[in-house]
C-alpha cells in the first residue's frame, strides 16, 4: 500500500477533504487497490459533501469516486485551472453537477 496515499482532513465548513498523493512508483492495477485500500482504512462515516484534492490517474479517480460516492451526497473534485471545486457527483438538489464550490 505505497504506491498511493489518500488522508482525511476538515474543511472549515464542516465537510471532509481527501487529500490525495501518488506514493512509489507501480502500474495502475496496483495504485487502484492501494487507493481503495487506503480509503477503507479510513473508515469514512459519510456525510453531505466531500472534497477531493490532489493528483490521480483517471482509473485511481474513478475507483474513489465510487467508493466516496455511497457515502456522500456531492462529491467535488479540485480543478486548479480554476481554482475552484467542481461537484462531479450530487444527490443533493442543492448542488448540482457542474456547480463550483470555493
Amino acid at each position: 500500500m505505497n504506491s498511493y496515499k489518500v488522508t482525511l482532513g476538515q474543511e472549515e465548513d464542516g465537510s471532509s477533504l481527501l487529500k490525495l498523493a501518488f506514493g512509489e512508483p507501480a502500474s495502475n492495477g496496483e495504485i487502484v487497490v492501494d487507493a481503495v485500500t487506503a480509503i477503507h482504512a479510513l473508515d469514512l462515516k459519510g456525510g453531505r459533501l466531500i472534497r477531493i484534492n490532489g493528483p490521480a490517474s483517471l482509473p485511481v479517480a474513478v475507483a474513489i469516486s465510487h467508493e466516496v460516492g455511497h457515502k456522500y451526497g456531492v462529491v467535488a473534485v479540485w480543478d486548479p485551472k480554476i481554482g475552484k471545486y467542481v461537484v462531479a457527483i450530487s444527490h443533493d438538489p442543492d448542488l448540482r453537477i457542474g456547480d463550483l464550490i470555493d
